[in-house]
């Protein structure tokens, strides 16, 4: 396998998260025609923080669609822990990235809310990103996949917070996100209701305490999978 890395996720000091791990991409041929695409952009949760690189959504995601018969070729990734809409749009414009995709995810977010950013500069920020989005998928809106922002309020991590005002936050901002998919005829994929059941089942979160682990991940990657399995079947 061939890899392939945007950034190298190295920052030992974000804001939120531990450990960050970087991604290796993909290499396989797909029966009958090319191999797809597939850029995912975001944060901690897009690399998947404090779990081995397989298991995070997007590896998971890949694997699932290799499984129906649609091998993704290059996976890039372009996210870090503790990025802002505004970090991840500065990195956009640093990396000049002048390819277009089969299949682009985005989410993001976390980092906003958590440092007590304005909702309002939110959606203008998360509007521009996903109309970055869109034009990395060749200006198909059908290529995109917007994922929900995860509530972190019922992770250890937040135990002497205030998980309620946390997961209030969670639910504006996602109104936010969810409002500009809809907008723009972009795939929604709400992960927080997936996320919430971490109250339950701690297996659901990764050893750090805050993040999720594999078994998250591979329930988000599968509530993805019909929106990209539909993407990939129209842009052939």
């Amino acid at each position: 396998m061939r890899s392939f890395r945007i950034f190298a996720l190295l920052s030992l000091t974000a804001t939120f998260a531990c450990n960050p791990t970087s991604l290796e991409g993909r290499l396989t041929l797909m029966p009958t025609t090319r191999p797809f695409t597939y850029l995912a952009l975001g944060d901690s949760y897009t690399i998947g923080e404090s779990v081995p690189a397989d298991q995070s959504w997007p590896e998971q995601l890949a694997e699932l669609l290799g499984d129906e018969g649609y091998a993704v070729g290059e996976t890039y990734f372009l996210a870090r822990t503790g990025w802002t809409t505004g970090e991840l749009e500065a990195a956009i414009q640093s990396a000049e990235l002048r390819e277009t995709y089969d299949l682009v995810s985005l989410l993001i977010g976390v980092n906003n809310q958590y440092r007590g950013y304005s909702p309002v500069v939110y959606r203008q920020e998360f509007a521009d990103l996903l109309e970055q989005a869109i034009a990395f998928a060749g200006g198909d809106p059908g290529g995109v996949l917007v994922l929900s922002i995860p509530d972190w309020s019922v992770t250890p991590y937040a135990e002497e917070r205030d998980p309620s005002a946390i997961a209030a936050a969670i639910d504006h901002f996602n109104a936010i996100n969810r409002e500009e998919a809809e907008r723009r005829g972009v795939s929604y994929i709400d992960v927080t209701l997936i996320s919430r059941q971490a109250t339950e089942d701690k297996t659901l979160i990764a050893p750090d305490g805050l993040h999720p682990s594999g078994k998250m991940y591979k329930e988000w990657a599968q509530l993805a999978l019909p929106a990209a399995l539909q993407a990939l079947k129209s842009g052939q």
